[in-house]
């Protein structure tokens, strides 16, 4: 029955969270890997947090209310801190379900590793640590995680500027916690009430803004993946802009420089549909060619050059979510292999149709 209470409740509640996302944004895989996360994170503290207590000489008390906050809230927001460095959060619905997980993953380790060493305690402590510490755990790196998927939609530049107010915010609330301003039963409650609205307000605002994005997204990328198809093109701001470059790249850095506008339109259209065709309830499989078409934008952005990227930006009708929702077909589907001769065709005939629309 002790097990029951330290553990179930947590998984429970993330559980229900994953749910929540109508837009399946978060695999399953995923999940696992985060609750894996917060396991590793939780194992790295037993002896850390051993060797600071031997080391400094801190009463339990000290400790619980001014160091641990500091500690484990850093060492779960690391998964979290990787994720965005490799664009794998796109919306603050999939940014909770991570936190979330990770600190699911944390408070199942130290759960576990205090019923291994306090076998004999009181029912009422598990109780408490199920209901509220463990859901501290998955609240305060699921708040961290939000507060820099937020923070992340201002400064999608500044990666070093993304995390401090939300590690802030964790650390200030789990400081909180372990002062037990409250009777802890009180704080229990008073955590299980706040958590749940807390939680749901987010996902409802970040659901809207998921549909708003793709529904408005997917409208404007069509027409603008009709315009670069045609012939009119060369007639808009987006040709002309082109055309200029040739002036100061070679005309094959160009080519790739349409190919890849063309492309990233083509997975943008592919990445929205996707995601309203899981709102209603379908699964549906991408291209054949998805995996060449990811390989290929590699490609072509390393061939262009870090100076070509940067004269190619003001041109660029992408957004900070290309790479996610890039990832987010990738994982629809296994990436297939790149075919060489697929490129070259598609390039040589790109490069022809630039040169003659140039000159």
């Amino acid at each position: 029955m002790n097990l029951v209470l330290a553990l179930l409740p947590v998984l429970a509640f993330l559980l229900a969270l994953a749910m929540m996302d109508s837009f399946k944004l978060v695999r399953p895989s995923s999940v696992l890997a985060a609750i894996g996360a917060g396991a590793a994170a939780a194992l790295a503290c037993i002896p850390l947090h051993e060797a600071i207590l031997r080391l400094a000489s801190l009463d339990t008390t000290t400790f619980s209310r001014y160091v641990a906050p500091l500690t484990e809230e850093t060492l779960k927001a690391l998964f979290i801190v990787v994720l965005f460095a490799r664009r794998r959060v796109g919306f603050a619905v999939d940014a909770a379900v991570q936190g979330f997980a990770v600190g699911t993953g944390f408070a199942l380790v130290e759960n576990i590793h205090y019923l291994w060493t306090l076998a004999d305690a009181p029912r009422h402590l598990w109780l408490i640590r199920g209901l509220g510490t463990a859901m501290l755990h998955g609240a305060t790196t699921a708040v961290f995680a939000m507060t820099s998927r937020t923070v992340f939609e201002r400064h999608p530049d500044r990666l070093w500027l993304v995390f401090w107010p939300g590690l802030g915010a964790a650390m200030v609330i789990h400081s909180a916690f372990n002062h037990v301003l409250l009777p802890p039963l009180v704080m229990t409650a008073v955590l299980l009430i706040v958590l749940p609205l807390l939680l749901v307000t987010v996902f409802q605002r970040s659901e809207l803004a998921t549909r708003e994005w793709v529904g408005a997204g997917l409208d404007l990328d069509v027409e603008l993946l009709q315009l670069v198809q045609s012939d009119a093109f060369w007639f808009t701001r987006f040709g002309s802009f082109l055309r200029e470059l040739q002036r100061t790249f070679p005309g094959p850095v160009v080519a790739d420089m349409f190919c890849l506008l063309r492309l990233e339109l083509e997975v943008a259209v592919q990445a929205k549909a996707m995601l309203m065709a899981r709102e209603a309830g379908l699964f549906v499989s991408v291209d054949d060619d998805l995996g060449a078409a990811l390989a290929e934008i590699d490609y072509l952005r390393a061939s262009i050059g870090r100076t070509g990227m940067l004269a190619l930006k003001p041109l660029m009708v992408s957004s900070h979510r290309d790479d996610w929702h890039q990832f987010l077909l990738a994982q629809t589907k296994p990436q297939a292999r790149w075919l060489a001769s697929l490129r070259s065709r598609r390039l040589q005939g790109l490069a022809q149709r630039l040169t003659t629309r140039g000159s």
